[in-house]
């Protein structure tokens, strides 16, 4: 089968489609045939040599958002062959999502969305188990104040509409352009980057912009970063923690039910080739894209 890989650190032009073995699920895990694959801004730190270290044999996988269909499952693993799903491939591997086959453990696997297809579902797992994940450790009550950077991403855009569903009065903070997007996914308020207002009971900081988000933040309040052991130096009492995302089966199906209520909106701003892999890694790495790009086997 074919997979997406890279041998060593770089840019775009490290990206690789590579025949290697088709896996065998395990004890407790399944095997799918993947249908689509989404490309996230950790698949662009893992090519950089930003969180891991290489692998001893070489490769290392990419891919962590998998939308396909069960074709084989290991012991114990509560999943029958023909079930369409979508799952999070947790963690380094030699091979990741961004395959034709990917074994995941059956934990990280849920029912796929019945409202949308592979492409867009391939979109759900990690940006929205990172948002609800993220807007855990805070702790809001309803009626409290969030503000997320980077609202018309994709984990900012589902913890916009996350927070709005919970009744946390939420402010969304982007480019103009995208004023309406953010507004359309249930946003309170609007604000430009950069543009001073008040403060809030919590930011959210899906756009990474560090130690000046702490001047939304009140005295004693919180700030959620999404990038793990990377969380800015606390100020004024204000409790620091970071989000590191973990593949949860049953959270996921959670999700999966609230895209399919209309809650969640999966958004995809362009398919590839998986032979093009390298192609969409440019495209993200040029940055103002709206949505995720799928690569589809």
């Amino acid at each position: 089968m074919r997979a997406v890989v890279i041998r060593k650190f770089g840019g775009p032009e490290t990206v690789e489609l590579v025949e290697t073995a088709v896996p065998e699920p395990g004890p407790g895990q399944v095997r799918i045939k993947v249908a689509a694959a989404a490309v996230n801004p950790v698949d662009v730190a893992y090519r950089a040599g930003v969180l891991v270290p290489l692998p001893e044999d070489g490769l290392l996988g990419l891919g962590w958002d998998v939308a396909g269909t069960v074709d084989a499952v290991g012991a114990e693993a509560p999943y029958a062959a023909g079930t369409d799903v979508v799952a999070l491939a947790y963690g380094p591997a030699p091979v990741k999502a961004q395959a034709e086959y990917v074994v995941v453990d059956a934990s990280a696997v849920a029912p796929a969305p019945a409202s949308v297809d592979a492409v867009h579902a391939s979109t759900v797992p990690l940006n929205s188990l990172t948002a609800a994940q993220a807007l855990d450790l805070p702790a809001l009550a309803p009626g409290s104040t969030l503000l997320v950077t980077g609202a018309a991403g994709a984990v900012g855009g589902y913890a916009v509409q996350l927070a709005h569903r919970a009744g946390i009065e939420v402010t969304g903070v982007a480019g103009p352009a995208d004023e309406a997007l953010v507004r359309s996914f249930g946003a309170d308020g609007f604000l430009r980057r950069g543009e001073e207002a008040g403060l809030f009971d919590a930011v959210l900081d899906a756009a990474v912009v560090g130690a000046d988000a702490l001047a939304y933040v009140r005295d004693g309040g919180d700030y959620v970063g999404v990038i793990p052991h990377a969380g800015p130096p606390s100020v004024r009492d204000i409790r620091v923690q970071v989000v590191e995302v973990a593949a949860d089966g049953e959270r996921l199906a959670t999700l999966v039910a609230l895209v399919d209520q209309g809650v969640l909106t999966p958004r995809v701003a362009g398919t590839y080739p998986l032979e093009e892999a390298g192609r969409a890694h440019t495209r993200l790495t040029e940055g103002g894209v709206r949505g995720r790009l799928v690569l589809i086997p």
